[in-house]
């Protein structure tokens, strides 16, 4: 078992760091490190093979973190409660936290099941549309420019560990995905077959576009089908995780008969 470091000062680099990924969206891209608040996002982790750098826990929790947790990680750090409550972005400060490192500089994979996030602002749809992607057998999720950032602390908590079973590119142009070698289904409001009566292709790379102004033009372009889902109650639009989750169903239920 390693034995902690114990940190009590506010200005101690590490928990400046740590503060900085917790309440800054984009700051893991300047660190290259992302920080995991509370037991389900580490247990998450350590589920899908992860390894964090650094494990921090508070020094009232320490007596009772199983072994397992003890050893996750090549160096351990105590803090007491006060300390980890002021780096938390959580109104609950947790008792614990990872330090990782997610894939740097990550390129778009060929061939596997995708899905593509066209400029969606809000970091809880794109949390939720991760999520829903690797319960429902996709491998990959593609972020284009101007997409919320994919290991911002909101994102990564709407993701609820979703995150470390898929690969996660961002910062990608339309033209990255013309190497995927996927037809790419594109939702839509107004044109396109119904969704309960298309045959879908498998694997395929479905496309999810801007919570206001659907997908972009660069991306219709390239859509192999176009397909709607039917609303009788008449609502104009659907919320566009709840849409994801219709559509990569609807993928998964084909794949399953």
């Amino acid at each position: 078992m390693n034995t902690p470091q114990h940190i009590v000062s506010r200005d101690n680099p590490l928990i400046k760091k740590l503060r900085q990924l917790a309440q800054d969206s984009t700051a893991y891209r300047k660190h290259g490190q992302v920080w995991l608040e509370g037991d389900h996002l580490v247990r998450a982790l350590l589920q899908r093979g992860g390894r964090p750098d650094v494990a921090v826990f508070t020094e009232s929790a320490w007596p009772q973190v199983p072994e397992a947790l003890r050893d996750a990680a090549p160096q351990v750090v105590l803090v007491p409660d006060a300390l980890m409550a002021s780096v938390s972005g959580l109104e609950s400060p947790p008792t614990m936290g990872f330090l990782c490192s997610p894939n740097p500089g990550a390129q778009p994979r060929a061939g596997v099941p995708t899905v593509v996030l066209d400029r969606l602002q809000d970091a809880g749809n794109v949390g939720s549309i991760v999520r829903s992607a690797a319960a429902l057998g996709f491998a990959q999720v593609l972020a284009l420019k101007g997409t919320a950032a994919l290991w911002s602390p909101k994102v990564v908590r709407a993701g609820m560990g979703a995150h470390f079973g898929l690969h996660l590119v961002e910062g990608l142009g339309a033209e990255a995905l013309d190497g995927l070698g996927l037809p790419l289904l594109v939702t839509s409001s107004h044109q396109g077959q119904w969704l309960h009566k298309a045959q879908l292709p498998w694997p395929c790379a479905w496309v999810m576009g801007h919570e206001g102004q659907g997908v972009g033009e660069a991306l219709m372009a390239r859509a192999s089908a176009h397909v709607r889902i039917i609303q009788p109650g008449g609502e104009e639009s659907l919320n566009v995780a709840a849409a994801a989750a219709i559509c990569l169903h609807a993928s998964a239920a084909q794949r399953a008969e």
